[in-house]
């Protein structure tokens, strides 16, 4: 099975690191961090498939093309377990104010934008939560989970335990839930049913109904709010569907770029603390030649200009034109909505690479991010390392 991910490796991959000397030479020189073993060096190669596989997968998971009819197959329950899974909390984020009554699991990839989404949201509310970093490669964290992408939310209710999924849903899920406390959350999940379908290209995928929407089940928005909630929907809607495709191509740029990335990944995730050496290793240096690969390809999927900085200042110029037309510091007015939280989760996944800094000196986007990051810094709890 390993087969055609071995010739990809062989033929694509590696030949385009051995074109770039100095990533050649820190990816090949690495003996120190890397499994001696016969047995792991087995399982690096068979995760050299998985890494690009996963990677590939979380990048192209929101690709939309409403030109393209599906015919559905089935409805899918959320998970629910009436035993809490067995896993290892990373970090506590605990918020003295927290009103909510929630008991939340967040299972993450640190620098996933969709997973930087949800954590902006959490935080934005001021709800406590725990988080679970999830490793890239083997994924033993949701092992239990027959969803094995991320973000994946976990809610403590009465009886057990109730699995959330989409980053875009659990949003629209537990802002729901905070605006009518008469529904449980185990019945507010039922507006948002899962569905897996078939595309006219014979490939299965999920989805998730009215994921954008926020239910109102007591009180019906006035025309005002209702505008308001119709504009902050269509944003989230880009955020998902035009900025998170000009992120792949800019920070997997050149292979240096790609490299630096992955180094920033390492550090920001704390992987260091919680994986193996040489699975850290694995991650970033063959995570840094799979993704630039894969990256090319998701230029012209999603029909990236040549100069891929280009596309993301376009991006990123065009949700400051909207806010700026606004006269307020948020798209949302003098608080940020839902489609300035999506926004700045997404931009915070890269804030630590060139990219970042490029788009913070060509566009006008940093006192609209330094002012948001600041408003949910303030809201957020303090963060606790709980398992190193």
């Amino acid at each position: 099975m390993w087969r055609p991910t071995f010739t990809i490796t062989r033929k694509v991959v590696l030949p385009s690191l051995k074109e770039n000397v100095t990533l050649s030479k820190l990816l090949f020189s690495t003996k120190s961090r890397l499994p001696k073993s016969t047995s792991k060096l087995t399982l690096v190669s068979a995760s050299i498939g998985v890494l690009i596989g996963a990677g590939y997968g979380g990048y192209t998971h929101y690709k939309v093309n409403v030109k393209k009819p599906f015919i559905p197959l089935e409805n899918e329950e959320y998970a629910f377990f009436k035993e809490a899974p067995e896993y290892q909390t990373h970090y506590k984020v605990i918020n003295d104010g927290d009103t909510s009554n929630l008991h939340l699991t967040l299972f993450q990839y640190r620098t996933c934008p969709f997973c930087c989404k949800v954590r902006a949201f959490l935080d934005s509310r001021g709800i406590s939560y725990e988080i679970v970093e999830v490793d890239a490669v083997l994924r033993q964290a949701i092992k239990w989970s027959g969803y094995k992408k991320v973000p994946i939310l976990l809610a403590k209710v009465d009886g057990g335990y109730q699995q959330l999924l989409d980053s875009t849903a659990i949003i629209s899920v537990l802002e729901t839930y905070f605006q009518d406390k008469t529904l449980e959350l185990t019945d507010v999940i039922k507006f948002y049913p899962v569905s897996k379908y078939m595309t006219d290209s014979g490939s299965e995928a999920t989805d998730i109904a009215n994921k954008y929407f926020i239910m109102h089940n007591a009180q019906v928005p006035d025309e005002k709010e209702r505008a308001a909630e119709i504009e902050e929907r269509e944003w989230r809607q880009w955020a998902d569907r035009v900025l998170v495709n000009t992120l792949s191509p800019n920070v997997y740029r050149t292979m240096s770029e790609s490299l630096e990335t992955f180094q920033w990944f390492e550090e920001a995730g704390g992987w260091k603390k919680f994986f193996p050496a040489w699975e850290c290793a694995l991650m970033v240096y063959i995570g840094a030649a799979a993704m630039y690969v894969i990256s090319k390809r998701l230029k012209t999927r999603h029909k990236i200009k040549e100069d891929a900085r280009e596309s993301l200042y376009d991006a990123v110029n065009q949700w400051m034109a909207a806010v700026n037309k606004k006269g307020t510091p948020f798209l949302g007015g003098n608080k940020p909505n839902l489609a300035d939280v999506t926004v700045f989760g997404v931009l915070s996944s890269i804030e630590g690479c060139t990219a970042f800094q490029d788009l913070k000196n060509n566009t006008d986007i940093d006192k609209w991010y330094t002012n948001i990051k600041s408003t949910i810094q303030r809201r957020m709890g303090k963060v606790i390392a709980v398992h190193a």
